[in-house]
């Protein structure tokens, strides 16, 4: 699967979050971490003292895309995933095969990022295999792993994501 999604970031973001590969139900909404059970657009608008009038899963999704796109330039984010193609099964990071990075030069010579966060183990790990060497000296980042927001890292409450999360506000 070659990955469908645009960056999203502008000249004045400082902060990356990556994940690995968009969900189907992302792809299908065209946009990132849509799946109306992961908690990304749960914790991430609370680590800034927000809240999204949108649902995951609202009818207008092109509100709803909107809304989202706002909150993270308005804050200095950019959001991307590590992958541009791989084989995958589904939504499952453990079934990640022929997995090819995205080229992150442009956004690093265009943007003020100088920390980027992994959502998820998996995103860490393919970032630190494919992409640390080539860009964290050349660009003086710092890059941090985060639990992943997805339903399958139930071990992880809404609460303690929220916490963790905390670290990408005090990036600013």
């Amino acid at each position: 699967m070659k990955h469908p999604l645009e960056p999203v970031w502008n000249e004045q973001s400082r902060v990356l979050i990556l994940g690995t590969m968009p969900s189907p139900k992302s792809r299908e909404a065209g946009f990132y971490y849509m799946h109306p059970q992961n908690r990304f657009w749960r914790v991430l608008p609370q680590v800034f003292g927000e809240q999204l009038s949108r649902a995951n899963g609202d009818s207008d999704r092109e509100a709803a895309v909107k809304e989202r796109r706002d909150f993270l330039l308005r804050h200095k984010i950019a959001l991307w995933d590590v992958l541009f193609s791989c084989d995958i099964q589904g939504a499952a990071d453990a079934s990640i095969k022929n997995a090819v990075p995205n080229d992150f030069h442009k956004i690093f010579n265009r943007s003020k990022i100088k920390r980027v966060f992994c959502a998820g183990k998996t995103a860490f790990s393919l970032w630190n295999k494919f992409c640390a060497a080539q860009y964290e000296e050349r660009y003086h980042l710092t890059v941090e792993c985060l639990p992943s927001p997805s339903p399958a890292n139930a071990s992880w409450s809404l609460e303690r994501l929220i916490e963790e999360y905390a670290h990408i506000a005090a990036s600013e």
